[in-house]
């Protein structure tokens, strides 16, 4: 007579990796259908910000090519930063007031690689930090 044990392992091992394999195309796909992720929207060297929150609407960039270390710089006239990303190895200052005035919130992050997708107030002016 014999005995018939049944496996569990090869079924339990596919169907593991079939979910492994829906998770990685699921993702692919809609990665692909939204917007790129921020740190390739905001290219190494620059400071983004983006008139909506989690980087999306218009995007303003700064960077050392058009923004003098210490000086404060006001967005767009009408633009507002909801979100923003510092890709810039220095310090960046985001401020409420479009003047850089302290009266207002403000608050400085260290770069590069600093993202926030909520910014905790309405960014209309940045300082870029030797």
């Amino acid at each position: 007579m014999s005995r018939h044990v049944p496996v569990r392992g090869g079924r339990v091992s596919r169907v593991l990796l079939l979910a492994a394999l829906g998770l990685l195309c699921g993702a692919g796909t809609a990665g692909a259908a939204g917007a790129p992720p921020p740190e390739f929207a905001c290219a190494k060297g620059e400071f983004c910000t983006w008139s909506e929150e989690f980087y999306n609407g218009s995007i303003t960039r700064f960077d050392l090519r058009t923004t003098n270390p210490g000086e404060c710089v006001p967005l767009p006239e009408g633009a507002e930063g909801h979100s923003f990303g510092n890709r810039i190895d220095r310090h960046v200052t985001v401020y409420q007031d479009e003047h850089c005035a302290t009266e207002g919130d403000f608050s400085t992050f260290p770069g590069p690689g600093t993202f926030v997708p909520q910014a905790p107030y309405l960014v209309r002016a940045v300082q870029i930090w030797d």
